[in-house]
C-alpha cells in the first residue's frame, strides 16, 4: 500500500510541475496557459495596468459548443506582474442566463471588452461590443463598472454612441484623463471616435468619423510622445487580411493613413491574426506590445494569442514577426 502511495505522489508531483509551468518569454501563436495550467480564455482582449499589476480582460470562449458562434460565457480577467505568467481571477462579467432579453444572455454576442480606470469616480469602467444573432443588427456598445479590477463588474446598459452603430470596439484613455471609444460603425464602413463624459459612462457628444467607406475594424489605439496611432484590420470575417496604421496629432483631429506595419512571414495577412490592443510596458522606454488573435473559427476556445513588440521611429511604425522574445527586447 505504501509503495502504491509513493508512486501516486510521484505522479501527482509530476502533473503539478507540468501544469504549473512558468514562462520567461513570449512564444506567439503557441498555447498559453495560466498559473493553474489551463489555457487562457481572454480573446479580443485588452490590458489594464493598476498599482503594479497588469490585468488582462477578454472574451471567455470556454463553451462546450465549439463553433463559430459560441454562447456568451462572459468576460475573463487574469492578473500578472511580469506579463508572462497569468493568474485566473475568474469571469468578472458573467452571462445572464435567466433573462433572454438581456444583452448578456448566452444567445447574444459579447466581444472585445476593454477596461480603464477613472481617478475621479474611483471606478473601473468596461466597454464592449454587444449584439444579437443572427445578423449583428443590434450593433451597440455596452458598459459595466466595478470598484475592483478583479471584479465583479456590474452591467449598466448599452447604447449606440452618438446614435451610430457600434461593433468592434476599443477604449483609449489619454494622458489628460479624457477617454474615448473607437468603434466600427455604419455597417463597418467607417470608424467613429466618440469622446466620453468625465465619468466614462456615456458619450459627451464630441465625435469624429474616420476612414469613411474604407471598411476597417478591430481598432487598436495608443499614444507615443505627441503622436496618436491606430492599427486596424480590413473586414473579411474570420479570414485574416492586411493591417494598416494611421497617425494623428490629436485624437479628434485629422488622421493620416500610412501603410501595413507588419514585417516578416505572412505580413500581408497580419501573421494570420487580427489585432485587438496595444499597451505600454511599464518601466521600459518606448516599449509597446501589439496584441492580436489568431482566430480558430471551428474551435474559438483554441484561438491563439500573438503578442509582438512595436518598433516606432517618428511617425513610422513596424511590427516584426518573432518566434520567441522577451522583455529584454526593450531598452530600460
Amino acid at each position: 500500500m505504501k509503495y502504491n502511495l509513493y508512486f501516486i505522489c510521484l505522479l501527482l508531483t509530476a502533473f503539478t510541475l507540468k501544469t504549473s509551468e512558468r514562462y520567461n518569454c513570449f512564444r506567439p501563436g503557441e498555447i498559453w496557459k495560466d498559473t493553474d495550467g489551463k489555457s487562457i480564455q481572454a480573446h479580443g482582449g485588452g490590458i489594464l495596468y493598476n498599482n503594479g499589476v497588469y490585468y488582462w480582460y477578454g472574451e471567455n470562449k470556454d463553451s462546450p459548443t465549439h463553433k463559430q458562434h459560441v454562447p456568451v460565457v462572459g468576460v475573463s480577467c487574469y492578473s500578472s506582474k511580469d506579463l508572462y505568467n497569468w493568474k485566473y481571477e475568474g469571469v468578472v462579467l458573467p452571462a445572464v442566463k435567466t433573462d433572454t432579453a438581456h444583452d448578456l444572455h448566452p444567445s447574444k454576442v459579447l466581444e472585445r471588452p476593454k477596461v480603464i480606470y477613472n481617478e475621479k469616480t474611483k471606478k473601473f469602467v468596461m466597454w464592449m461590443h454587444v449584439d444579437t444573432r443572427p445578423g449583428y443588427k443590434y450593433a451597440r456598445a455596452g458598459v459595466a463598472v466595478s470598484d475592483n479590477p478583479r471584479g465583479p463588474f456590474q452591467y449598466l446598459n448599452s447604447i449606440r454612441p452618438n446614435n451610430a452603430m457600434s461593433r468592434d470596439i476599443t477604449l483609449f484613455k489619454d494622458t489628460d484623463g479624457k477617454a474615448y471609444i473607437f468603434h466600427s460603425s455604419e455597417d463597418n464602413k467607417t470608424i467613429y471616435i466618440s469622446r466620453l463624459t468625465d465619468d466614462y459612462l456615456q458619450p459627451d457628444g464630441h465625435f469624429k468619423r474616420l476612414f469613411i467607406d474604407q471598411l476597417r475594424e478591430a481598432p487598436a489605439v495608443f499614444k507615443h510622445n505627441r503622436h496618436y496611432f491606430i492599427i486596424t484590420s480590413g473586414c473579411t470575417g474570420w479570414t485574416s487580411n492586411a493591417a494598416r496604421y494611421a497617425i494623428a496629432d490629436s485624437v479628434l483631429g485629422e488622421w493620416r493613413m500610412i501603410d501595413n506595419p507588419c514585417r516578416g512571414p505572412k505580413s500581408e495577412i497580419t501573421f494570420n491574426t487580427q489585432g485587438t490592443f496595444v499597451f505600454p510596458v511599464q518601466g521600459k522606454k518606448d516599449a509597446y506590445i501589439f496584441m492580436a488573435d489568431r482566430w480558430n473559427p471551428q474551435n474559438l476556445s483554441d484561438s491563439r494569442y500573438i503578442w509582438l513588440p512595436l518598433q516606432i521611429r517618428g511617425d513610422s511604425l513596424a511590427i516584426q514577426w518573432l518566434d520567441k522574445w522577451d522583455l529584454s527586447y526593450f531598452r530600460k
